[in-house]
């Protein structure tokens, strides 16, 4: 494939390289020649190729890969939250709230009249602005808090990696991980480093590693952690905040995307010494996925550059829809509705458990919408065998970062189904996980 790359200068060869992707000459996943190797070919610098390669990496054209050497991006599609589309199964995948635990915005409205906004005003309403920095000043150091306002805690996240990084800086990331900031991290061009977590969050050997890696910010989140359930315990959220002491300056993200469901307390990553940092709170799980707002806290810095971010395109966020969210968290009935949903989603998952021990299978609740069900067989496998009997259920593969092994877990969004369904989802997941290691056990001794 060297013959066809040509060019004398790095914008050349780049460009060269760029025509030969276009034509499907080459094809995402194949490797570019090594650098002296082009080099030679070409009769250029060494330095010449590298300026080359640098140019299409910032340009996510190619991605690096240490001692795998220089590939063209991969551009196939992450899996995506939410319910699968020209489906007949049952979903049990979605990671959906209960539409039916979802408040209702009909007396919220009727208050939140006011006079227009216009171009230059305050991109905080001031009401919402005053609630919510009591709302995220969660042991953070108030004196330096800085709030903003996104559309979602997506939004925010991907402008706080865009304000603090460039393509290629690596970013940590929960293995398993939230399938958004899997996307988030790839759409980026950044290079995730996989921090593995337990029952108690990020493990500390964990973030050690991805901090001697050069990771330049850490994404996590502190309760109710997708897929897996885990929240922070206080013990492991001190240990991690002793490892992140020696980096002050990488940001730290926390994505408390279950906040007012979540069952566990808040237990923070962020120290007062901590100079970059960012706390985001949506309110997509307990006001709706279509109230597509997000409140971030940061340092003044962060802040700052936030702000930046936004104001090529979306420069605030509508007052209406500010508005309307300050009505519902501030009443009385709402905030008690939420309470609720809270509690009924741990119920259910607590009571699908129970079911599952019924059918020789064990599992924790943990926290948030779902479960995160541990099989002895392949998770892929056993969904397969789900199909056959009506449900769409999500392997753990889907949420994995390290490791080709295949995962042996599942993760289910059950808190909407009803007892009968319940029962006979359990039931199901019981014969198919005895199916596939029947299946395996004749293949060993085949």
């Amino acid at each position: 494939m060297t013959s066809d790359i040509r060019g004398r200068s790095a914008t050349e060869i780049a460009d060269s390289v760029r025509a030969l992707i276009e034509r499907s000459r080459l094809r995402p996943g194949d490797p570019l020649p090594p650098v002296r190797s082009l080099a030679d070919e070409l009769g250029v610098n060494r330095n010449t190729v590298v300026a080359a390669y640098r140019q299409l990496t910032q340009a996510g054209v190619v991605v690096t890969r240490g001692r795998g050497g220089t590939r063209v991006a991969d551009l196939s599609p992450v899996a995506q939250e939410g319910f699968a589309a020209d489906s007949v199964l049952r979903d049990v995948g979605t990671g959906n709230p209960d539409p039916d635990l979802i408040p209702d915005i009909a007396p919220a409205l009727a208050r939140m009249a006011g006079r227009p906004v216009l171009y230059g005003e305050p991109v905080i309403d001031p009401g919402l602005e005053a609630w919510a920095r009591g709302w995220m000043s969660d042991g953070l150091p108030a004196e330096e808090l800085r709030l903003t306002i996104t559309s979602g805690a997506a939004d925010a996240v991907e402008r706080l990696l865009a304000q603090a990084l460039t393509r290629e800086d690596a970013v940590a990331l929960e293995d398993p991980c939230f399938l958004t900031s899997i996307h988030t991290v790839r759409i980026g061009g950044y290079r995730p480093v996989p921090v593995p977590v337990d029952d108690e969050g990020m493990t500390v050997a964990g973030l050690r590693a991805a901090l001697e890696q050069g990771v330049r910010a850490v994404v996590h989140t502190p309760r109710a952690q997708n897929p897996t359930g885990a929240s922070l315990s206080a013990d492991r959220a001190a240990q991690l905040r002793d490892v992140l002491r020696d980096h002050p300056y990488v940001l730290v993200i926390e994505d408390d995307h279950f906040s007012m469901l979540s069952r566990q307390p808040f237990h923070s990553l962020i120290s007062p010494d901590h100079r970059r940092w960012a706390l985001v709170r949506s309110v997509s799980k307990f006001l709706g996925p279509d109230m597509c707002l997000a409140v971030t806290a940061s340092d003044p810095e962060t802040a700052e550059r936030l702000a930046m971010r936004l104001t090529p395109g979306t420069t605030w966020v509508s007052h209406l829809l500010q508005r309307l969210t300050h009505a519902l968290v501030t009443d009385a009935a709402t905030a008690a509705s939420i309470d609720r949903a809270g509690a009924h989603y741990a119920a259910r998952n607590e009571a699908f458990v129970a079911r599952l021990q019924q059918n020789g299978l064990d599992a924790e609740p943990g926290d948030g919408l779902n479960l995160w069900i541990p099989l002895p067989v392949p998770a892929r496998a056993v969904s397969e065998q789900l199909m056959r009997r009506g449900w769409l259920a999500r392997p753990g593969d889907e949420f994995m970062l390290a490791g080709d092994e295949p995962s042996h877990r599942l993760r289910l969004t059950v808190h909407d189904l009803d007892d009968d369904a319940a029962a006979q989802l359990a039931a199901d997941l019981g014969a198919a996980v005895a199916a596939v290691g029947g299946r395996v056990r004749l293949r060993e001794v085949g």
